[in-house]
């Protein structure tokens, strides 16, 4: 389905990868043009431009074939897909044991993202909609991405975001910031205590695949009036059970907080 002419450059990406997909070999330009309809000259820039970012690669001969960048876009989806399914039933008994919601977030650039929640049955509840996005800084989940930067990659976010306030309570000094991830590192889980949205607090802990990258964070929300710091060592076993689900040794973890 034809979308418009403004977007005709799309259009023609988007039946060149068509195409590459349909071919199990390296294919040449005058093939996929073919079959495109579209001139070689078109094909060959438009193909040279999905090269330089690695979407398409092209052999010895000439010949074009998909690149290793859609392999790589391809699997964090499905590993996108794959934690949630693992995540729910950990979050589930979490929220059971506790009482209280229960959040799986995921990084996207100075921000992370609510993929999964599962809400607590009091009357009164915290409740994040799936999709929802926070600046890094004024979450616990945030900070939990955050401790696993170096120092210059948390001065560039702090450049980039100037720690814009949510509330009183928001972390906006970035030698307390400093202090403060130096202390998720050190313990092993963040806290938030309105800083983020009033009345509410946070306990989060990083969630690690099979190579020990922290590929999402785990944590329970509260009205901050029930929020226990006891609640983090609970919290810590569940984000260690699902790190384990996506293949992270059991033992791997054993000399942390």
């Amino acid at each position: 389905m034809k979308l418009g002419c403004s977007i005709q450059v799309l259009e023609r990406t988007n039946a060149l990868l068509d195409a590459l997909a349909r071919h199990a070999e390296p294919t040449a330009l005058k093939v996929l043009a073919a079959e495109t309809g579209l001139p070689p000259s078109t094909a060959s820039r438009i193909l040279a431009c999905l090269a330089a970012f690695g979407l398409v690669q092209r052999d010895g001969r000439g010949h074009y074939a998909l690149g290793v960048k859609l392999l790589q876009l391809a699997s964090r989806v499905h590993a996108r897909l794959d934690l949630r399914r693992e995540a729910r039933p950990v979050m589930e008994a979490l929220r059971d044991e506790l009482g209280e919601t229960v959040n799986l977030t995921v990084r996207e650039g100075d921000e992370v993202i609510y993929i999964e929640r599962v809400t607590s049955r009091r009357a009164v509840r915290v409740e994040q909609v799936i999709g929802t996005r926070a600046p890094l800084h004024v979450t616990a989940v945030g900070k939990v991405f955050l401790a696993e930067e170096d120092e210059a990659a948390v001065a560039g976010y702090v450049e980039r975001t100037g720690l814009r306030p949510f509330t009183p309570r928001t972390i906006t000094d970035p030698v307390q910031l400093a202090l403060e991830l130096a202390e998720v590192r050190r313990r092993g889980y963040a806290t938030d205590r309105e800083e983020a949205e009033a009345g509410v607090g946070c306990i989060a802990v990083p969630v690690r695949d099979s190579l020990g990258v922290v590929v999402a964070a785990l944590s329970v929300s509260a009205p901050v009036e029930r929020l226990r710091p006891e609640w983090s060592g609970r919290v810590i076993a569940a984000g260690r059970e699902l790190s384990a689900r996506l293949g992270r040794h059991p033992e791997a973890d054993a000399a942390a907080p």
